[in-house]
């Protein structure tokens, strides 16, 4: 706190104080029984115990520590660093008391939210405190990563790992050194802390013993109300999708239909929160009849569908369904992510069978080549994947928030650490946000196709190499799709690394537009006209990633209208608006469906 603003300080009512914590206390011995009966359930369904360390952290740990102790010159050398650093900060800590002005040693990065309050600067404590944290954390990360004689793999699990430790360790975090929380309590009489413990509870309680971070407010939010408001109708249903067809908005539209297969990770309707930032919507409006997939949030009965069963019955089913509810045999696609390597896998398995309905494709942030995959890839290795099949195999599927927390750690401060210090220590409830309640919406994945993509895509990166996987009896050869393709990234995607996403460029056969669009991998694609961020063009593809940056040239807002452009070269020209129902099919219920109302928890 500032020494500029006091708090007026506020003490309890004792009344509703001891009301509050019998009520807390009450809820408490209820999840602590309920934690432990699944813990005997869990007991009989499983023989042995899982392995201590099933995420293999420690053997990474233990191998940097070992060639970190095999030369302890530098590590004498890094220790006399942070020495250095503290003594200055002593001296200008001490500067500043005295004079009311002192230099400052170590910043926060710029876009780091966790030191905003203005306490963090104000006050000379606390300022202590925060350059403190980040004169650690810098020499900590840098100490690790110039640990010399580790291979790639463990070089980057300890980096991740660190991280992770470092920012669970910041100031922010806990309730005596964050000034912010302290001010609160002052002027609450503690209600925030009471408060907090009952959001802690209210998280425990849903998540059925585990804790489950509420990012939103949840019941604000209704599908079909208020997020995927877009009117449709499902045409078309199997075992894995529906198919929704929306209705138009223009008496006229492209003669060939746009179909967007999003991946199955995540639910379509991040392409449909608002009508103001809705790529579905906006993709209507300009004169498409739009088809989107809506996937299955499978359960142990769907098990064994595999990665070949979700091109069958995904985008070759939406394909046929397509042509029998419009008439039009030829279409264009986009895939989004995941969905965006299942259509590639897709156009190189119809090349192969001379299949040639698809005359453009769209990729959205989407690998081919595995390489590089990012951070993901501190995920995947073989003990790691053996003990997620050994649980996959157990239920027959992933647990959604299995998934999620994954995604999570990759943004540690933004998507944990902020929501604890707000729901836990501040005793405040989520504010109501469409994205994050989509990002809390999460699925499950079929045991047999999740192994089969992380095995062959990010373990072995099979599907870069011609004829490495197999689907339909047909070996996949990228360099076979002469389809014209259009590849959208963003500059800071975590999941799918711009730089590995270029290969595509190199390895496909036809033409490949590549875009590059500012922000990361939502928000860079979910950027409507007139645009938050700006994107880069290039009409020529160079052998690397970072020679296409140097010789693009920089656009401001929405790459939505640059695709719009490319896309209407393969409309095939325009015809009468379709309504969902004219065709053969007939519709079966309302968008956005039941599907994707179900949730991971059911």
């Amino acid at each position: 706190m500032s020494e500029q603003q006091r708090p007026d300080v506020k003490f309890p009512d004792p009344v509703e104080l001891s009301r509050a914590l019998a009520e807390i206390a009450e809820r408490s011995q209820k999840v602590v029984a309920d934690w432990l009966d699944r813990q005997k359930d869990n007991g009989k369904a499983t023989a042995t115990p899982g392995p201590v360390d099933p995420l293999n952290v420690g053997r990474a740990f233990f191998e940097m520590t070992a060639k970190l102790m095999a030369n302890p010159a530098k590590l004498i050398q890094a220790q006399m660093s942070l020495w250095q650093d503290y003594m200055k900060l002593w001296q200008s800590t001490t500067t500043r008391l005295i004079s009311g002005e002192g230099e400052t040693v170590a910043s926060p990065a710029p876009g780091d939210r966790r030191f905003k309050d203005p306490a963090w600067d104000e006050n000379a404590l606390f300022d202590y405190i925060k350059q403190s944290y980040l004169l650690s954390a810098r020499w900590l990360q840098q100490t690790v990563n110039e640990v010399e004689g580790l291979d790639d793999k463990t070089a980057k699990k300890v980096d991740f790992y660190t991280r992770q430790f470092v920012d669970a360790m910041a100031p922010s975090n806990f309730l005596l050194t964050n000034p912010e929380v302290l001010r609160a309590t002052a002027e609450s009489g503690g209600e925030n802390l009471v408060n907090g413990l009952k959001n802690l509870l209210g998280d425990l309680e849903k998540g059925k013993g585990r804790l489950s971070i509420s990012m939103t407010d949840a019941s604000k939010f209704e599908l079909g109300k208020n997020v995927a408001v877009t009117p449709g109708k499902v045409v078309f249903q199997n075992a894995l999708i529906q198919l929704i067809q929306y209705e138009p908005t223009t008496p006229k539209v492209s003669k060939r239909p746009l179909l967007i297969i999003p991946p199955w990770i995540n639910k379509f309707y991040i392409l449909d929160l608002r009508e103001k930032n809705s790529f579905v919507k906006w993709a209507t409006d300009q004169g498409q009849t739009v088809f989107v997939i809506s996937w299955v949030n499978p359960d142990a009965e769907l098990a064994q569908k595999s990665f070949e069963d979700y091109m069958f019955e995904g985008t070759l089913a939406a394909m046929d369904a397509i042509e029998q509810a419009t008439g039009e045999r030829e279409l264009n696609a986009i895939g989004y992510c995941l969905g965006g390597t299942l259509l590639s896998c897709t156009l190189a398995y119809m090349a192969a069978k001379k299949d040639d309905r698809v005359k453009s494709a769209t990729f959205f942030v989407t690998l081919t080549d595995f390489a590089e995959p990012g951070e993901l890839g501190v995920f995947i290795d073989e003990e790691q994947l053996q003990f997620l099949e050994g649980k996959m195999n157990e239920r027959g599927y992933l647990e959604g928030s299995e998934m999620a927390t994954t995604f999570n750690m990759l943004r540690a401060n933004d998507l944990i650490w902020s929501f604890v210090v707000n729901n836990y220590l501040l005793g405040k409830d989520p504010f109501p946000f469409d994205l994050l309640y989509w990002n809390s919406d999460s699925t499950r994945m079929p045991a047999a196709m999740h192994s089969f993509y992380l095995r062959n895509m990010y373990q072995k990166n099979l599907l870069a190499q011609p004829g490495g996987i197999t689907l339909g009896g047909v070996p996949i050869d990228l360099g076979k799709i002469k389809t014209p393709c259009f590849f959208i990234s963003t500059r800071e995607d975590h999941i799918a690394p711009w730089k590995a996403t270029y290969s595509a460029t190199q390895s496909f056969g036809g033409p490949v537009r590549f875009v590059l669009a500012g922000s990361g991998h939502i928000a860079g694609i979910v950027n409507p006209p007139p645009g938050k961020y700006p994107y880069w063009t290039n009409d020529k593809n160079p052998p690397t990633a970072d020679a296409w940056l140097a010789g693009a040239e920089q656009h401001e807002g929405s790459w939505w209208p640059e695709w719009n452009g490319w896309v209407k070269k393969y409309a095939g020209g325009q015809v009468a608006a379709r309504k969902p129902g004219d065709g053969k099919l007939k519709v079966i219920e309302a968008a956005p469906g039941s599907y994707v109302r179900v949730k991971a928890q059911d």
